[in-house]
């Protein structure tokens, strides 16, 4: 990657009626120095891959809550690749049971990050993920 600050856009799929934690990430990687777009609750995948086209950015960072991220998370990775946006890098956070880790990473979904989990790993994870 070039010296451009990584771009990412965080968005909160579905019928969330919470952001806390998103607004918390989202603050965590623009002091980290990345540039970040936060597009508000409510989006629909269709919306987040759109926003995800026009901004031009290396990652998204979803905050799913709701139990919907089986359904909400294989549709943005399918519209990501429908869009040629097949190195755009997914992070998701929320509420997210074990046994379906390994059916997101397999849709292409880089990290997953439960309740609680560390902003400076997250951080860390985005940043590692562009270094080679």
């Amino acid at each position: 990657m070039t010296n451009r600050k990584i771009r990412v856009l965080v968005a909160k799929p579905g019928l969330d009626g919470h952001d806390r934690g998103a607004k918390v990430v989202a603050r965590a990687l623009r002091d980290a120095g990345m540039e970040v777009i936060y597009t508000g609750l409510r989006q629909t995948p269709e919306m987040i891959a759109e926003a995800a086209l026009q901004e031009d950015v290396d990652v998204i960072g979803l905050s799913i809550l709701s139990g919907a991220h089986m359904a909400l998370v294989p549709r943005v990775m399918e519209l990501l690749k429908a869009n040629g946006q097949e190195t755009v890098k997914v992070f998701l956070g929320g509420i997210i049971p074990d046994e379906d880790i390994p059916t997101l990473r397999q849709v292409g979904v880089t990290g997953v990050y439960g309740p609680g989990a560390s902003t400076d790993q997250i951080v860390t994870d985005i940043q590692a993920s562009f270094a080679a």
